[in-house]
């Protein structure tokens, strides 16, 4: 399974703590350049930079097909654009974005999309974690995560936690 994944679902997994459900769920990541640039923006080592520089399992990528980030990059930011195009040079099984606009330009391309709540709610399937509201709950607090009152109910819904 080829799986590319975008700044985002790094970032905040690292911040919780669950940056390890990466490999345990897909073995092997694939980035673009830009999101390595992203991890390491403005000087700072933002959560998931370490992370991914110790991981021998993610391959970080420079995308062939720059008149497709250009393009791209008219509505969304260089990491998503990069993680889109690498996606499609890869023929990716799968792409891991959270941000709705990337999400949708994704989509459109016909790229199976999951955000970091579908990788929560797998891992939970997978019997990798015993629930999900606790990293839900991380994610919001300690991450600074947005998470709409409906969506996280709808996710606990999806991970039997509703009523919890």
């Amino acid at each position: 399974m080829i799986v590319v994944s975008n700044t985002s679902p790094l970032t905040n997994l690292a911040a919780i703590g669950q940056f390890d459900l990466l490999r345990c769920l897909y073995g092997r990541l694939h980035i673009a350049r830009g999101v390595w640039e992203e991890l390491n923006a403005r000087g700072q080592a933002w959560p998931g930079r370490n992370e991914v520089a110790e991981a021998d399992w993610i391959e970080c990528h420079t995308i062939q097909n720059q008149a497709l980030v250009t393009v791209l990059q008219r509505d969304l930011d260089r990491g998503e654009s990069e993680t889109i195009a690498l996606a499609l040079e890869l023929e990716a099984d799968l792409v891991l974005l959270d941000e709705r606009e990337g999400r949708h330009a994704a989509q459109r391309m016909e790229l199976r999309v999951v955000g970091v709540l579908g990788i929560l709610l797998e891992a939970k399937a997978r019997g990798m974690v015993k629930t999900v509201r606790p990293h839900l709950d991380a994610l919001c607090q300690t991450a600074g995560f947005y998470l709409s009152d409906t969506l996280y109910h709808y996710a606990l819904s999806l991970a039997d936690e509703a009523g919890l």
